[in-house]
């Protein structure tokens, strides 16, 4: 896993920009509060979020998952994250190659890319920037919750089909489209 944003670099709060590292541990303390992982609304057809205040002026996020939900393929551009399950069980298929920025709309990959991993309660990981990545509740009858965090707050995400092989940019989403 890449660190693409230095520890030395200035955040938005005039500190240092916290690391994937530095996430991944606020948001496995963060799916730790079980009142706060309680407080969240669940709807039984959609995801359901609420923005937290993340460290070192990241973004962060408690998100609800109902069953047989998922993102789709996406990446979170510049940003570097990180994750982790508060509840239930999530599964984060991925690419373990990096894509470029910007200036391609289709790539074909390569046959030994793919990863996915199971991610039960209290399990995440870390992830640099471009990490391209679907997250998906798979189960059939209950709800999952996590804990995201990114910094830079997201510039963007953008949105990719899969056919295969084939990485199709589809869409590219602004912070107001989710906010």
């Amino acid at each position: 896993m890449p660190a693409s944003a230095p520890s030395s670099a200035p955040s938005a709060t005039g500190g240092s920009a916290p690391t994937p590292a530095q996430l991944l541990d606020f948001v496995r303390r963060t799916a730790a509060d079980a009142e706060l992982v309680a407080s969240l609304p669940l709807d039984p057809e959609g995801r359901t979020w609420v923005r937290l205040e993340g460290p070192g002026g990241s973004e962060a996020w408690l998100i609800a998952w109902p069953p047989g939900t998922g993102t789709g393929w996406h990446d979170h551009a510049e940003s570097v994250g990180a994750f982790t399950t508060a509840q239930g069980e999530l599964t984060e298929n991925s690419l373990s190659v990096r894509l470029p920025g910007e200036g391609w709309n289709t790539l074909e990959l390569a046959a030994d890319v793919d990863r996915r991993r199971a991610l039960p309660a209290g399990r995440g990981r870390a992830f640099g920037t471009h990490h391209v990545h679907e997250v998906l509740n798979e189960s059939t009858t209950e709800h999952a919750i996590s804990v995201h965090a990114y910094y830079p707050p997201l510039p963007l995400i953008r949105r990719f089909s899969r056919t295969g092989a084939v990485l199709r940019l589809e869409q590219v989403e602004q912070p107001e489209d989710w906010q």
